[in-house]
């Protein structure tokens, strides 16, 4: 018998590897050949775009700064036209007024109530508002009382010259825009004692609540703004 010559694995193996290499080399020509087109592709896309006008776009702090400044002139323009419009409809409602509410203007809580008396008093036109923060105020068209006095505490004067103060003068006021029971309890002992107690230590601090300087500072920047000097502080009229 012949005896069989051994058989080369490596041999056996030779066609599969030609064939893995052709698939290889396959792939990767069509490889090439994208990478080729994507990147002419891109160049032709970017040689185009050049042309074209580049956007601005603003930065987000100086759009917020514009809006703000927008904002903040809106917002005075729109207080002044509200400090303008109150001031007509006050003047328009007052014809008519059964009792004055002597203010202080710029005590930023004297002016929520007050606010809520004027919304109130547009049914009712029985209130005039009179500000004695203001350098019209004139203490000769009511009933004398110069500012040192009325920036004491709060003052009412009724239409027949009767000066009213404290919570008697918020009961009076209250009572005119349909709103009397809310003081209705302090006309009676000894609610009433008890009230103007606790309206005394709130007048008396104020201003430090409110942030403010005391009311001597104030007053003397009151007499040097409107040069004035009182050798009396009654014969002082502001």
């Amino acid at each position: 018998m012949k005896r069989r010559k051994p058989t080369n694995p490596i041999r056996k193996q030779q066609p599969k590897l030609k064939m893995a290499l052709r698939a290889v080399a396959c792939i990767g020509r069509q490889r090439n050949s994208s990478i080729l087109s994507a990147s002419h592709h891109f160049r032709f896309r970017f040689r185009d775009s050049a042309a074209l006008p580049l956007p601005i776009f603003s930065h987000p702090r100086n759009q917020t700064a514009l809006n703000f400044r927008v904002r903040a002139i809106h917002d005075t323009t729109s207080d002044l036209k509200t400090s303008t419009n109150s001031k007509k409809e006050d003047e328009q409602l007052s014809q008519n007024w059964k009792i004055k509410m002597l203010y202080d203007g710029d005590c930023p809580l004297c002016m929520r109530e007050v606010n809520m008396l004027r919304e109130r008093n547009k049914l009712y036109g029985a209130i005039e508002f009179v500000d004695i923060s203001s350098d019209e105020y004139s203490p000769e068209q009511n009933q004398g009382l110069d500012y040192e006095t009325v920036m004491g505490r709060i003052h009412a004067i009724q239409s027949d010259g009767t000066v009213v103060t404290d919570v008697e003068a918020f009961r009076r006021l209250y009572e005119e825009v349909g709103l009397g029971w809310v003081y209705a309890i302090t006309k009676y002992e000894p609610i009433a004692k008890i009230a103007d107690a606790v309206y005394g230590v709130w007048a008396k601090y104020r201003m430090q609540i409110t942030g403010r300087p005391p009311l001597e500072e104030i007053f003397e920047a009151r007499k040097r703004n409107k040069g004035e000097v009182c050798n009396d502080s009654k014969a002082c009229k502001m």
